[in-house]
């Protein structure tokens, strides 16, 4: 059995087939990337597995686990994080702030534990600001610990967003078009970071991506969907000469 697998994958928006039978399956330790044009049910998918959306149809498993009826609110604690097209940080708390919040998937103590301070709690608020520590050193954002995420920059901002995914110490992350506003070299960039997140970190990547250069610098396979349903499979180059994905995206 594969690390994470969706089987037959749908979901019905009216009368709308947002993603029609989709299924895929990825390893541990592999960067598994979806490509598709606008509407093609790339960010659908992910929020099927977010569990925002509720599938009509299929079924998802991840280490083993049939998680399709999992409560959202469980997802993290599974060992699943994942970020967003548009950045959902909170703009007013700083860098530190917003990290330590994706902590909350691993509290432990109850309300009068807390409200006493117990070595139990005091021990635990210091593994969380370890893990977060570890998060902000691996990601370059020592300069940026105490700033308000609304006073920094575009690509910070994206990649605190990365940070805070990775305080949740996911087995598999989502990364909803990483690239997504950043320049040619904050891209290459975000490249590094995926590769060492799957490297160095051993956390398996499945991820959603406009940028071809970015998709062929770290995928080991993609998915190409048209209309919410698979046109291609295969490694960055396979998929890209692939004559339905090139229909896809140029028309024709």
């Amino acid at each position: 059995m594969s690390f994470f697998e969706a089987d037959k994958l749908a979901i019905n928006f009216g009368g709308i087939r947002a993603v029609d039978g989709v299924s895929f399956a990825v390893e541990q330790g592999e960067v598994f990337t979806i490509i598709g044009p606008n509407g093609a049910g790339k960010t659908t998918i992910f929020n099927l597995v977010s569990r925002i959306y509720e599938p009509t149809a299929g079924r998802l498993s991840f280490n083993g686990t049939d998680i399709t009826n999992v409560a959202p609110h469980q997802i993290a604690a599974l060992g699943i994080a994942r970020t967003f097209q548009n950045i959902e940080l909170f703009e007013h708390a700083t860098l530190l702030q917003n990290l330590l919040l994706a902590r909350h998937a691993h509290k432990k103590s109850g309300f009068f534990s807390e409200l006493l301070f117990l070595p139990s709690v005091r021990r635990m608020e210091i593994e969380h600001r370890e893990a977060v520590e570890k998060a902000i050193d691996f990601l370059d954002l020592q300069q940026y610990r105490d700033s308000l995420i609304v006073n920094l920059p575009y690509g910070v901002r994206k990649v605190t967003e990365l940070a805070r995914a990775l305080c949740t110490d996911p087995r598999l992350l989502l990364l909803d078009e990483p690239s997504s506003g950043l320049n040619v070299e904050e891209t290459e960039d975000m490249a590094f970071w995926i590769e060492d997140i799957r490297n160095l970190l051993g956390i398996t990547v499945l991820m959603v991506e406009h940028d071809m250069s970015l998709v062929s610098a770290v995928s080991d396979r993609v998915l190409a969907l048209n209309y919410g349903r698979p046109i291609a499979m295969g490694t960055p180059a396979e998929v890209q000469a692939h004559p339905e994905v090139i229909r896809a995206y140029l028309g024709g």
